[in-house]
């Protein structure tokens, strides 16, 4: 049995997926046009709760499309975590842009309390707009990072962004399924609290598209300039008329035929992660080098698994990633700090020792909601003979 890999995470495909696929086959709707694009948007925007929901090629591409309607442009400054996935950082640069880097809070989500130091300490408000001191350029739009599906601060985060004139785009790519469960927003799910959300259907995700993300808002005018520059900005398709450039970003029926089917059984894959993680919780318990890390909403998606180091030790965290390695267990590191990324040196970060912590210190275990209560043991029994 040792010899089986187990994977971090793969797709569970168990309902409706080949149905759905076959018939958008069979109907010769295979594009970006096709009856399942709207279905799944209208799907999605109802299990948020949201205006309108825009399909699109990824979450990369939709965070790109929030920030070019939000007027994000060349020279303007986007407060970023620094621990996230690089295509977070990626969007601004698209933009011409400039990401200033913060660091993390105790559950790896951006620190909102840095947030407001920076723009109370490093920044003025001037003529409805904030501007940093140093450099004079605007402060315009902040991504908060919902971090392997546990919740940013977006009760203090929306705050400051009132007070300081700030485009929320919220990066809810890892955390479909979640529900804030503390705060003004309690009730809500991530995505749907900031001026747009965007989401992820990669196949890693707690649903999958086998690529293809979608913008999600309560702002139906901004979701339809949205989904109007994800189809190239057509103004008249006829003719081919063309107002302002666009990107052909739009998802395809054949994706959003695969998502329909998977968003059937959201609720029964975040379930199984919940039950997964409060398995490995019993399990690791008493590890006396490591412990898996809380979530700090009992009601998040449970995407991702961080096992973590008791003190940070890069050396020690890679000769653990080794050894599940040679157990056949596909483990990973989290991301490189984006502030310590070579694109992105020149530009300005904080104070990121937290996020360094982590990053010496975590590990992210199988999590797959195909996982199996043996490989699961067989992943706790690695774990905890590591030495």
């Amino acid at each position: 049995m040792k010899n089986n890999l187990i994977p971090l995470s793969t797709p569970n495909f168990c309902g409706n997926e080949r149905n759905y696929v076959d018939e958008a086959i069979d109907t010769e709707w295979v594009s970006t046009a096709g009856a399942f694009i709207g279905q799944f948007e209208k799907k999605m925007a109802e299990q948020l709760d949201v205006a309108q929901a825009c399909a699109c090629q990824s979450g990369s591409a939709g965070l790109h499309l929030c920030l070019r309607h939000f007027g994000v442009g060349p020279g303007d400054l986007v407060l970023v975590p620094t621990l996230t996935f690089i295509a977070t950082i990626n969007a601004v640069m698209y933009q011409s842009a400039e990401p200033v880097f913060f660091d993390c809070d105790d559950h790896m989500c951006i620190n909102t309390e840095q947030v407001e130091w920076y723009l109370s300490h490093e920044c003025r408000l001037e003529e409805g707009k904030t501007v940093e001191l140093a450099s004079g350029k605007t402060v315009k739009a902040v991504i908060p990072v919902h971090v392997f599906g546990d919740h940013c601060n977006m009760t203090h985060l929306m705050d400051l962004a009132e007070r300081y004139h700030l485009w929320v785009i919220e990066d809810a790519t890892e955390s479909l399924g979640g529900t804030f469960q503390q705060g003004k927003y309690a009730g809500r799910q991530p995505g749907t609290v900031g001026h747009a959300g965007v989401l992820s259907f990669n196949g890693n995700k707690i649903i999958t598209t086998g690529g293809g993300g979608m913008v999600v808002s309560n702002d139906a005018a901004a979701a339809d300039h949205i989904r109007y520059l994800s189809q190239q900005a057509k103004d008249d398709a006829m003719y081919f008329v063309h107002d302002e450039y666009g990107y052909n970003y739009r998802m395809t029926n054949l994706q959003a035929a695969l998502g329909l089917a998977q968003l059937e059984h959201l609720q029964t894959f975040v379930e199984t992660k919940r039950r997964n993680y409060i398995r490995y919780s019993e399990k690791l318990e008493g590890c006396d080098y490591g412990e898996l890390l809380p979530f700090g909403c009992d009601m998040a998606n449970y995407w991702f698994y961080s096992f973590a180091l008791r003190r940070p030790d890069a050396a020690v965290r890679d000769r653990l990633l080794q050894y599940l390695s040679s157990q056949n267990i596909q483990a990973r590191p989290i991301w490189k700090l984006n502030h310590m990324q070579k694109p992105f040196r020149q530009y300005r970060a904080m104070d990121c020792g937290n996020a360094l912590r982590f990053y010496d210190r975590v590990v992210n275990i199988p999590c797959g909601t195909n996982l199996t209560d043996e490989q699961l043991d067989r992943v706790c029994e690695a774990l905890l003979t590591f030495g």
